[in-house]
């Protein structure tokens, strides 16, 4: 292969050989962490950061959607019921975060009048990636019932980061979710059956087959994807793969390489009231 699936600015796709690669090898085309050096002091900046706008923000926390220690959500609402609300999905390859280290992004849509809404979900070992899949379902079907009593009923931007993208990429086709946006995603489960990360997750085929959005029919909602030029290049041809076969299928939306940024700082990019994944997001509700 030698279009821009496989290769792109001197980047090649590791899985191109998959099969001849060692198991340190594999586990290091996904290892966001130890790819982004700085990757501990960025994570500790989030983190102090969602502390402290979780404690200062008109607010409804831990709200209860499900039944699981982990299916809470987050609301932070808008002065107007009608205005956009923008639902994010915490990433951690579906066994690491929680929702709360991600409240400082409220902050980036807020200052253009949005509601933000952060559900939480359980995580791998504790809950199949099946179940989890389920959960965020199960999230969007609360807010379509009860997100008004707390002040939010408008369009809804389903976005999210890392694993959280993967998850937007499978819950786009909920009749709650307007648009979606999906950054910096792993969008085909087979190789991350071959890493440690599956350790925890325990892929199945059937869950390969059926959890992958690569594999499956293009959701003909408008989905922006977006990646970090200096992200992993995993994670780089699978974001343009999704955007190709979604091209390929007539589904509407965009492809975002956000320059200079790595897979932890794109996050700046939502949490800054004119970062470019900000203006993406505004956009998608018109």
């Amino acid at each position: 292969m030698t279009d821009i699936s496989a290769t792109k600015g001197g980047l090649l796709d590791p899985r191109l050989n998959w099969a001849a690669l060692s198991q340190a090898e594999r586990d290091a085309a996904y290892d966001n962490n130890a790819a982004v050096k700085n990757s501990a002091a960025l994570i500790a900046e989030r983190n102090q950061l969602s502390e402290t706008l979780r404690a200062s923000r008109k607010s409804f926390l831990d709200v209860p959607y499900g039944d699981r220690e982990r299916t809470k959500i987050d609301l932070y609402p808008a002065a107007e019921k009608t205005a956009p609300c923008l639902v994010f999905l915490h990433g951690g390859y579906w066994q690491r975060n929680s929702r709360e280290v991600f409240a400082m992004l409220v902050e980036g849509v807020a200052a253009h009048g949005w509601s933000v809404a952060i559900p939480g979900y359980s995580l791998a070992p504790d809950a199949s990636l099946t179940e989890i899949v389920t959960e965020i379902s199960r999230s969007l079907d609360w807010l379509a019932e009860n997100g008004e009593t707390y002040g939010i009923s408008g369009p809804v931007v389903l976005s999210g980061w890392s694993a959280g993208a993967h998850l937007v990429a499978m819950a786009l086709n909920h009749p709650r979710v307007t648009a979606g946006l999906a950054i910096s995603g792993v969008y085909d489960l087979a190789p991350i059956r071959d890493t440690g990360l599956n350790n925890a997750l325990k892929l199945t085929d059937q869950e390969i087959a059926s959890l992958s959005p690569l594999r499956l029919p293009a959701v003909h909602k408008r989905l922006d994807v977006a990646y970090g030029a200096a992200e992993l290049p995993a994670l780089i041809f699978d974001s343009i793969k999704l955007h190709e076969s979604r091209m390929a299928a007539g589904a509407p939306g965009n492809l975002f390489p956000i320059e200079g940024a790595d897979h932890f700082s794109i996050l700046s990019e939502l949490r800054r009231p004119d970062g470019e994944l900000v203006e993406i997001a505004r956009k998608l509700v018109g």
